[in-house]
Order: C-alpha cells, then structure tokens, then sequence
C-alpha cells in the first residue's frame, strides 16, 4: 500500500511540473505584408519545445509589440500604423487563450514600436512621433485617451536615421522607481522619475545618458539584481553596460561590438534579453548578420563572450526564453517564421531544435503563465 501510495505521489507530482512547464507564448505581427489576423496565442510545452496553436485575435492592424498585465488578465498591443497608429486593449483568458477587444486609442505619436504597463499606466513608445505616449488605465482593462506626452526633440550624425528624435523603447527600473527610454535619433538614453498616480505628470525628467554618436540606441534589459543597464545600439551594433544606482542614475563602464571580427555587412541590432537565472545576455541583429550573440555576464557586471549563432532566417526582430530557460524562440519578420533553439543552461549554448512555427511576420514573442 505504501508503495501505491508513493508511485501516485510520483505521478501526481510529474503531472503538476509538466502543468508548471506549460506556457502561453504570444506572438504580435504586422500584418501589412502578408495575410495575419493580428496576435496569435500557442500553447508551448517547455520540456519538448512542442506547441500548439490555441487562439488568434481578428482583424487587429499590426499589434507588433505585446504587453501584459501582471494578473494575466489584460493584453495591450501597439497598432503601428504610420500616421494611423493607435494603442489598443484586450481582455485575455489564458486558459484558452482567448483575446477580446477592449478598446483603443490614437497613440499620438507615429509608429509606436514598444510599450509597458503596470496596474495604473501602459506607456507607449512612438518611433517616428519621437515622444513616449501614458495612458491610464480603467477599471475594465480598457484604456484612457493620453494623459500625459512626453517629446524628445533634437537629431544626431546619421542624416538618414537620425534627422530627429526616435523614441525606441520604454522601460521600467526594476523598482518601479523610473522609466528609462532609448531615443535612437538623439544618441540618449532618458530616465523618468515615475509617478504613476499622477494625473498628467506620470514622467517627469531625472536626467540622461549619452551613448557614442551614430550609434543609436534600440533596446535595454536590466540584470537581475537591479544593478546594471546592457543596452544595444541598432546602427552599428554596439552594447554598452550601465551601472544603474538607486537614485536612477546612469554610468557608461564598458562597451562592446556584437558584430564578428571582420564583418563588413549591413548590421541592425534588434532585441536584448538576459536569461530567468540571469547568468547570459543574449542580443540579436539583422540585415546581414542574422544572428544572436550569447555573452556570460560576471559578477562586476562585466560580459564575456560565448557564441554568435545564425538564426537560421532573415529579421530577428524579436526572440523571447520560455520561463524555465529550456527554449529560446526567434521571430523571423522577413522568411515569416519562428525558429525554436534548446538553451543549455550551464554554457548559455544555443541548439537548433528543428521545430518551427510558420507565422507571417513575426515581430514581437511574449510569454504567459496559464
């Protein structure tokens, strides 16, 4: 009988962590080029890499950057559509994965490209507007009209990229403290005091950081303690690290290039992520490169290098690792694809698994719990 009584533990305790290792991933798409409802929501198994198609919005112009709520109940999207673009709210159900229009509103600002949110804001990133949109939230999940615009103004060295501001990315310290924003055409990264209960001054300027001109800034993560700021620079593929202090205050304290010794490509540095145990940066370009970097992040802060791996597709706009570290999934804009890689935990190392998701152009990868 004690013997029973163990092996149905046994199952019972399998069959608990194989539901543990069970993902929604969310997948944002333009939808300008090839035929795509919007958002697509897989069921993803993280001890196999299987997935499985569970849901997709309707009609819904180009959501290509996702973010959801920290009860799992919202999602909001980017509609980036040039002087048409808007901000847009779903409730979700992520048992079926099921997406349900909330509503939407103008983002004030063309081409939104990133966007955050917490249990009062979403703040939105608008690419060519060059400013950072605040919505407020409702007790629905639904959104407010703008609140609150923050413009950037001024241009950098690149006549053709950096004519004027670029707001690229919005995110938050890892104490909620400030919002940090990357201005591609301004060669800054910006910090924002936060005030999220405000009415109209939800950010209000602490100050910023320059970065090497021309380089401009795309994207940032934080490290796991809170401690550093890695941030890649799209139009030359540099990465620079920040020592981030508890007042908000940015400092340069090194940098790197994620391009290979000799390489004379066209380069487009995309997205930057740091693994769930925070060991490995991981960082992706485009154009000509198509690859992702691995570095191994070390105690001061400081990266080394691991491996540059081709990621088997053209326009890795986006990858995203499942919450367990087993998977890495890169987004493909251009050969409409989503390539799945076995992460080994140890090395950081990427495996090419073989499975793939065939999507029209993917852009921006989020994972949920169910």
């Amino acid at each position: 009988m004690k013997r029973l009584y163990i092996l149905l533990f046994s199952a019972l305790s399998c069959a608990g962590l194989q539901a543990q290792n069970k993902f929604n991933l969310l997948v944002g798409t333009y939808t300008n080029t090839c035929q795509s409802n919007g958002i697509y929501v897989y069921d993803f198994n993280a001890d196999s890499g299987d997935f499985k198609l569970k849901s997709s919005s309707e009609n819904v112009v180009s959501p290509s950057y996702l973010s959801v709520s920290a009860d799992n109940k919202f999602v909001y999207a980017v509609n980036e559509n040039g002087t048409h673009s808007a901000v847009s709210a779903f409730g979700y159900d992520a048992g079926s994965g099921k997406l349900t229009f909330l509503n939407k509103n103008d983002a004030l600002g063309a081409d939104p490209c990133h966007l955050i949110n917490d249990d009062k804001n979403v703040l939105v990133a608008n690419y060519s507007g060059g400013n950072i949109a605040v919505f407020k939230k409702n007790a629905d999940g639904s959104i407010s009209e703008a609140q609150q615009l923050v413009q950037h103004a001024g241009k950098g060295i690149n006549a053709a990229r950096q004519e004027k501001a670029h707001v690229h990315m919005v995110a938050f310290s890892p104490d909620k403290k400030f919002v940090l924003s990357n201005d591609l055409g301004l060669d800054k990264v910006f910090v924002y005091k936060y005030n999220p209960n405000s009415k109209n001054e939800i950010l209000t300027l602490k100050g910023s950081a320059d970065v090497k001109p021309g380089s401009g800034p795309r994207h940032l993560t934080f490290s796991k303690d809170g401690k550093f700021v890695y941030l890649v620079q799209e139009l030359d593929g540099t990465l620079t690290t920040f020592s981030f202090d508890p007042n908000g205050s940015l400092k340069v304290i090194g940098e790197t290039s994620i391009l290979p010794k000799g390489f004379t490509g066209g380069t487009g540095a995309a997205a930057i992520k740091i693994s769930p145990d925070g060991a490995f940066l991981y960082v992706s370009d485009r154009v000509d490169a198509n690859a992702v970097s691995v570095y191994k992040i070390q105690k001061n802060g400081g990266i080394e290098l691991v491996e540059q791996v081709s990621t088997l597709g053209k326009g890795p706009r986006d990858f995203a690792i499942d919450p367990t570290g087993n998977f890495l999934l890169v987004g493909h804009q251009y050969t409409n694809d989503i390539i799945i890689f076995k992460r080994d935990k140890t090395t950081g190392k990427l495996t090419d698994t073989g499975k793939r998701i065939g999507l029209c152009s993917p852009v921006g990868l989020v994972f949920t719990r169910i």
